[in-house]
């Protein structure tokens, strides 16, 4: 199997630098899409010490580097506490969708919607509708969306509920869909293992084509925002995943991968700083 690209081995530009200087300062957890025009779109998530996951970002960008804000959306359109990864692609249709998350305030409850617009610029206002919803159980963000082989697929981030002070453990859900709207689940996709580095959570961040796969991990609950990139590939059963090896790849988190048409990839990560803020870069892979 083709070896992942992987941060580090490509040319490196900061996309969009850190909000602030020290903890809670963020911007990352990117999703990105290819344009109509060869160019790229990407969606991601500010955060700032004083207000939580404030916004989601979407952009456009002729060369993945250069990033111009088209669409803010804040939390506070949504009731959220805080918003992180969201998920953007297009329609087979041409359009686009973008999958947001949002907490539940005073609450460790995250649900997800989806809104759908012409132009990324449309995202802006378009109508939110809930496709996953959790319950009092289980906390849903986080997602991987993917139209393949005229179905959506989705790679759910799940945190369970049932033991207080301890809702940041993760694993990863498979869900289908034939309109992207309403889900069926199939179960996990991926989970962590017991004494390894990714201990306590694995989440999933990208899916290539070909099944190969990259995944956030951490070893402890002290880790929590500090997770690395680990690689996975499928199973051969639908949606499901099997870890590579038994050590972390990069340092980085919510790796993104868009395969480029003339070959190659494009990346984006949230990248830690020595300050602990964390910038938004970017990779071209040859």
């Amino acid at each position: 199997m083709t070896s992942f690209p992987l941060p580090g081995t490509g040319r490196v530009a900061v996309a969009v630098p850190a909000p602030g200087a020290g903890p809670g300062h963020w911007v990352g957890a990117p999703s990105a899409a290819l344009d109509h025009d060869g160019g790229f779109v990407v969606a991601y998530r500010v955060r700032v010490t004083d207000q939580r996951g404030a916004a989601t970002v979407v952009a456009r960008s002729a060369d993945g580097e250069r990033l111009t804000t088209v669409a803010v959306l804040d939390k506070a359109r949504f009731g959220a506490e805080s918003m992180e990864r969201p998920a953007l692609l297009r329609t087979p249709a041409g359009r686009w969708r973008l999958y947001v998350c949002s907490a539940t305030p005073q609450s460790k409850h995250w649900w997800i919607d989806v809104l759908e617009a012409d132009d990324p610029a449309g995202l802006a206002d378009a109508q939110a509708r809930t496709v996953f919803c959790g319950d009092d159980r289980t906390a849903v963000k986080d997602p991987v969306v993917r139209y393949r082989d005229g179905r959506w697929h989705a790679w759910v981030c799940c945190h369970p509920l049932d033991v207080p002070g301890e809702e940041d453990r993760m694993t990863t859900a498979y869900a289908t869909s034939e309109d992207g709207l309403e889900w069926d689940w199939h179960g996990t996709a991926l989970a962590p293992r017991p004494g390894t580095w990714e201990a306590r959570g694995a989440r999933v961040t990208a899916v290539l084509p070909d099944g190969r796969a990259s995944y956030d991990g951490r070893a402890s609950k002290e880790e929590n925002f500090s997770e690395r990139t680990g690689l996975a590939h499928g199973t051969g059963r639908p949606g499901e995943l099997v870890q590579d090896g038994h050590e972390p790849v990069s340092d980085v988190r919510y790796l993104d991968v868009v395969p480029l048409g003339g070959g190659g990839y494009r990346l984006w990560y949230e990248f830690p700083l020595p300050d602990e803020s964390h910038e938004l870069r970017t990779e071209l892979i040859p």
